[in-house]
C-alpha cells in the first residue's frame, strides 16, 4: 500500500509539472525514477493513465479520475500535517497577496480579517490592483486572480470560489424603456464594458445565449464600470455583492431577472517553491474553509 501511495503522489506530482523532469527536479529523484513509478502504477491498475509523446504528455479518462482522487487525498494530508505543524508553532513572518480592486468590496475582505485575527503574529500585505501582478518579479506570495473559465487544480492553482454577476442599468436609463424577456432584446442598447473582453453568456434553466452588444464605453477597472452604468450610461454587467444595496434602495434595477450571466471563477496562485507548511499554504487552507459559496 505504501508502495502504491508513493506512486499516486509521483504521478499526481508529474501531472501539475507538466513533465516527468519537472516532477523530478521537486521530487530531487531522476526522470526515468518518475517514469518507472507510473508505469508500476500503470501496470497494478491495469490502465493507461497517460499518454505520452515528445512534446506533452495528457491524461487518459482513467488519469483524470485518478489525478481527481490523488489532489484530494494530498491536501487532506497535508491539511492535517499543516495543523499539527501550527498547533506546535505560533505562526509568524510576512505574507503579501495581490489582488483584483473589485474583491476588495466583496467578501474576501472579511476573509482577510478572519485571517489577520486568527494568526496576529502575521503581517499580512495586501495589493487590490487592476494590473496583473508578477508573483515572483513584484515579490508576492499568492496572487488571487479572477477568470471567466473554471480551471483545474494544480500544485500551484486552487478555485476558491465563483462571484455570480448580474446584468444592471440605472433606474433613470431605464426610465420609458419597454419591458424585456430576451437577452437579445438588448444587444442595441447602450452597454458599457469591461476590456479587454467579457462573457455575454445568459442562461435560465432552459436555454443558454450568447450575446454580442456593441459597447459604447470601455474601461478595465470593474468597479468603475458599475459606477458608469449606475450613473446612467448603459447596461454593465457587475458581480451580485456590487449593486445588491442599491437595487434594495431602487438607484439601479435587475435587467433580464430570468437570465442569469456566467459567473466569474476566482482563484489563487502561487510560486511552485512556496514552502508546503508555509504561510502560504495556510491561507489557502483559511480561504478554502471560509470559501463564501
Amino acid at each position: 500500500m505504501i508502495d502504491r501511495l508513493r506512486q499516486m503522489a509521483i504521478f499526481s506530482k508529474t501531472i501539475d509539472h507538466g513533465s516527468f523532469r519537472g516532477a523530478a527536479r521537486e521530487l530531487r529523484v531522476s526522470p526515468s525514477v518518475v517514469s518507472h513509478h507510473i508505469s508500476q502504477l500503470e501496470e497494478h491498475l491495469g490502465v493507461a493513465l497517460i499518454y505520452r509523446t515528445t512534446r506533452k504528455l495528457s491524461l487518459t479518462l482513467e488519469g483524470e479520475r485518478l489525478l481527481a482522487a490523488t489532489h484530494k487525498m494530498l491536501e487532506a494530508v497535508e491539511g492535517e500535517l499543516l495543523d499539527l505543524s501550527s498547533s506546535a508553532a505560533d505562526p509568524s513572518g510576512e505574507l503579501r497577496l495581490t489582488a483584483p480592486s473589485v474583491l476588495s468590496q466583496s467578501g474576501f475582505t472579511d476573509q482577510l480579517a478572519g485571517f489577520s485575527t486568527l494568526y496576529p503574529k502575521v503581517r499580512l500585505t495586501v495589493d487590490f490592483s487592476d494590473l496583473r501582478r508578477d508573483l515572483i518579479a513584484d515579490g508576492f506570495d499568492m496572487a488571487i486572480r479572477m477568470s471567466a473559465t473554471r480551471l483545474r487544480n494544480s500544485a500551484t492553482t486552487l478555485n476558491l470560489f465563483t462571484a455570480r454577476r448580474t446584468l444592471v442599468a440605472s433606474t433613470v436609463y431605464l426610465s420609458g424603456r419597454k419591458a424585456v424577456d430576451q437577452p437579445k432584446d438588448v444587444t442595441d442598447w447602450d452597454w458599457v464594458s469591461l476590456s479587454p473582453s467579457q462573457d455575454n453568456t445568459f442562461r435560465n434553466g432552459r436555454e443558454t445565449l450568447t450575446i454580442n452588444p456593441k459597447a459604447k464605453l470601455h474601461t478595465n477597472d470593474a468597479q468603475a464600470l458599475y459606477r458608469l452604468a449606475r450613473a446612467g450610461a448603459g447596461l454593465a454587467l457587475v458581480p451580485n455583492y456590487l449593486a445588491t444595496q442599491d437595487i434594495t434602495e431602487g438607484r439601479v434595477r435587475c435587467v433580464l431577472p430570468d437570465w442569469e450571466p456566467t459567473p466569474v471563477n476566482v482563484f489563487a496562485s502561487w510560486p511552485a517553491n512556496a514552502p508546503k507548511k508555509g504561510l502560504t499554504r495556510l491561507m489557502l487552507n483559511h480561504l478554502k474553509e471560509t470559501s463564501p459559496t
